[in-house]
């Protein structure tokens, strides 16, 4: 697994689990589901993503988006 399928594995699991805590405890969890999109979109126009700085620093090979 490279680094930017591991960002998007990593993004698309937060997602469902903050939409799973939204309904099983409170609705204050889509916060965090706005927090995913939003840093999904920043690092869409800017190409820095927290994420994948982490996955590469823990030894994720790279992969073409994050370089």
């Amino acid at each position: 697994m490279n680094v930017d399928r591991a960002v998007m594995a990593f993004a698309g699991l937060m997602i469902l689990l903050s939409v799973w805590l939204a309904y099983a405890v409170s609705p204050w969890w889509l916060l965090f589901t706005a927090f995913v999109g939003l840093n999904m979109l920043q690092s869409a126009f800017t190409g820095v993503c927290p994420a994948a700085m982490i996955f590469h620093k823990i030894g994720v090979k790279a992969g073409c988006a994050f370089q």
